[in-house]
């Protein structure tokens, strides 16, 4: 019962067009590491992009993200949202121990309580990453194994 209450709670809150959709890019907004407010509008138009649902307390988390600051020359042509739904001050300290400031095209923050993208994608692990293309369609799904590499062949693919 008190199960049933919770997701009639859940379906009340959260609009229903966001459940099962996973197409396109999700209407989220997150709260920015400095405090700011960044929305899926926000992204610029006409590049591809990269959404990561993340913990920062996760370690493949943490290893994912190395492995795309070491090959961060293949995604300058792509929008990078990195999102969860832990604290600001996480955010933070993820942020400043990656160094994810200094890359213009990489936008974390939190989504706190509203699990928009979580919803949206139906997230069951992390890091959970979904490719879209340039017109903000789906071309791919990681949720087992994040490959990099397969990451990038994707993303170049995109642009011929």
């Amino acid at each position: 019962m008190k199960k049933i209450i919770t997701l009639l709670f859940v379906f009340l809150l959260v609009p229903p067009a966001v459940f099962g959709q996973g197409l396109k890019i999700p209407p989220f907004k997150i709260m920015r590491e400095d405090g700011s407010l960044f929305r899926a509008q926000d992204l610029p138009m006409g590049k591809p992009v990269i959404i990561i649902y993340f913990s920062p307390e996760c370690e493949d988390c943490q290893k994912f993200t190395e492995g795309l600051i070491s090959h961060i020359d293949d995604f300058w042509d792509a929008s990078i949202v990195m999102v969860t739904y832990l604290s600001v001050q996480s955010v933070a300290d993820y942020v400043k121990k990656f160094k994810l400031n200094i890359y213009p095209n990489i936008y974390a923050g939190t989504e706190g309580n509203a699990f928009i993208v979580r919803y949206y994608y139906n997230v069951r692990r992390f890091p959970f990453v979904a490719l879209l293309d340039k017109d903000g369609n789906l071309v791919k799904i990681w949720n087992k194994e994040e490959n990099i590499e397969e990451l990038i062949t994707r993303l170049k693919a995109l642009k011929k």
